[in-house]
């Protein structure tokens, strides 16, 4: 679906918003004499030097965003391209903890991640291994884009003009550079990092000498020889503000968002892409995710959630979801925020028919069904599923669907296949995170007294016909009867005393799913301590 201009140009939906000052930026640029030729340059960085996680698809979903954004506002008047750029040329470090073969890896260091091999021993290199892994999830949600790996750039001469413009141009570089470094690193500070040519080694020395006419810098080699070589072919690599300019610069990138990390670093960057010749993109900085305990998530110390992680317990729908939320707010991206993603995504899609253009417009399924999103809703949310598994002990879905098949008329695996996937993921996330940490109370003796109360109705013939409405306004009747100020603390008692959780579903809707007669079953066992 396409949206009116007015719409468009209206929103406050903040891809929509990315997109018209990229627009802005295309018609000033146009204003100055240089139109812009060829595809509109969308980029996002990789760093190889861990597995992929969340925050590298984060990069890539919200990019697309935008991209998608921007293809609606100008009515597809300029062709787009969405670059992946993996920094596959720089040296590795350190070794990150969550990989094999640290003593084979630990030979290695501060080779070219290209260079180095594998630990994993399937792909010719340790960042070809990250590279593909990266390429496999982005494949895996249909992302529309062109991966490029840094050192492929910097071998093939696609770099060549610009790093021979770096060469002449090194002393306003330096200029830009050194006031941002402290006193130490300011006496030895180049931007070319030459690769040494006997030990294959990225190396931090200082530039000796430069020759522009020639294209070479001399430096001093591991040996402690010195060594003349081209900057051009592969056989340097650019300290990395540096670089991104020459990035930016050499591949015309017009826009490129980064992390609130980098804001100097962003600004750093820009004026060495202006002193090269080019125009620092567009974009903004997002904030960072944190892991459980509030820290920033790292692809080395790998204390996020890989990108295979999420889909084990959540749809892929779900994790593009939590991407488009509030990118300027710092958010916790852990394990159990994985079943609110999924419910809020299902929510949104029902949502999504009955909604005026100008709230579509703002409604993620939007952007993560580009512009198309499809209508199947499953009947049962998430949270109810963990739930029913959490009550019945269910080992497998098909316990699971015997629950269901009671509340919703003609349902099945085949027609709901929706539904039977979070019924797969209810399962396991049960197993893994709800299970072990369930802890069933006691009741008071005012809790008591109301859940007998609450199983002598349930014995009452006419329970058996009633509707989940008509459940909860039960539920919510004996609560008043046994004068609990505050009725959250009866359901609160509900979820405690009977499912070993904090927190629970809609207790009617959970009723009518899992049983009248299991649930009084259930309350039997909770009053005589057997749960």
């Amino acid at each position: 679906m396409t949206f009116s201009d007015d719409i468009m140009q209206k929103t406050k939906a903040w891809p929509f918003e990315q997109a018209r000052a990229l627009v802005k930026r295309l018609m000033i640029l146009e204003k100055r004499g240089t139109p812009h030729t060829g595809p509109v340059i969308f980029q996002t960085g990789y760093g190889p030097s861990g597995l992929p996680h969340i925050g590298t698809f984060g990069e890539v979903a919200r990019t697309s965003m935008v991209r998608q954004a921007f293809n609606a506002l100008t009515d597809n008047k300029y062709e787009t391209q969405l670059i992946a750029y993996s920094d596959d040329l720089d040296g590795m470090r350190k070794i990150p903890d969550n990989v094999p073969n640290h003593d084979m890896l630990a030979e290695h260091m501060g080779k070219p991640l290209s260079d180095v091999p594998d630990p994993f021993g399937t792909h010719d290199s340790f960042a070809a291994h990250n590279n593909a892994k990266l390429c496999e999830f982005l494949d895996g949600f249909g992302f529309e884009y062109t991966f490029l790996s840094s050192a492929e750039q910097y071998r093939s001469g696609r770099f060549d003009e610009t790093l021979l413009i770096m060469l002449e141009r090194m002393d306003k570089v330096l200029d830009i550079m050194l006031p941002t470094l402290g006193e130490d690193r300011r006496a030895t500070y180049s931007p070319f990092l030459p690769i040494s040519p006997t030990t294959g080694r990225v190396l931090q020395v200082s530039t000796l000498e430069r020759n522009v006419a020639k294209g070479t810098i001399v430096f001093e080699d591991e040996d402690g020889k010195k060594h003349e070589t081209p900057v051009t072919g592969g056989n340097v690599k650019i300290q990395w503000k540096p670089d991104w300019a020459l990035r930016w610069t050499a591949l015309a990138v017009d826009y490129e968002m980064a992390g609130k990390d980098l804001i100097e670093s962003t600004k750093v960057s820009s004026k060495i892409c202006r002193a090269l010749g080019g125009t620092p993109p567009d974009g903004f900085n997002y904030e960072m995710f944190n892991d459980e305990n509030g820290q920033k998530i790292s692809k080395t110390k790998g204390n996020g959630i890989a990108v295979e992680d999420w889909l084990k317990y959540g749809t892929p729908e779900s994790l593009y979801l939590y991407m488009y939320q509030k990118p300027k707010t710092a958010k916790r991206l852990y394990f159990d925020v994985i079943p609110k993603a999924v419910d809020e995504y299902f929510q949104h899609l029902a949502a999504y028919p009955d909604q005026e253009d100008k709230t579509k417009i703002s409604n993620p399924v939007w952007y993560i069904h580009d512009g198309n999103p499809p209508t199947d809703v499953p009947p049962i949310s998430y949270a109810m599923l963990l739930n029913l598994v959490s009550a019945s002990g269910a080992s497998d879905k098909d316990i699971l669907w015997g629950f269901i098949k009671r509340e919703v008329k003609d349902a099945t695996p085949e027609n709901n296949p929706v539904l039977d996937t979070l019924c797969e993921y209810a399962v396991r996330y049960y197993e893994d995170f709800v299970k072990p940490n369930k802890s069933y109370r006691a009741p008071t003796d005012k809790e008591r007294a109301a859940l007998e109360d609450f199983a002598k109705n349930l014995a009452q013939p006419e329970a058996k016909t009633m509707r989940a409405s008509e459940l909860q306004t039960l539920i919510f009747s004996i609560g008043k009867e046994h004068e609990f100020e505050n009725l959250r603390n009866w359901f609160k008692a509900l979820y405690e005393v009977l499912l070993g959780q904090s927190q629970g579903p809609r207790f009617g809707s959970f009723v009518a799913i899992y049983g009248v007669e299991e649930t009084r079953d259930l309350i039997d066992k909770a009053l005589a301590g057997k749960l």
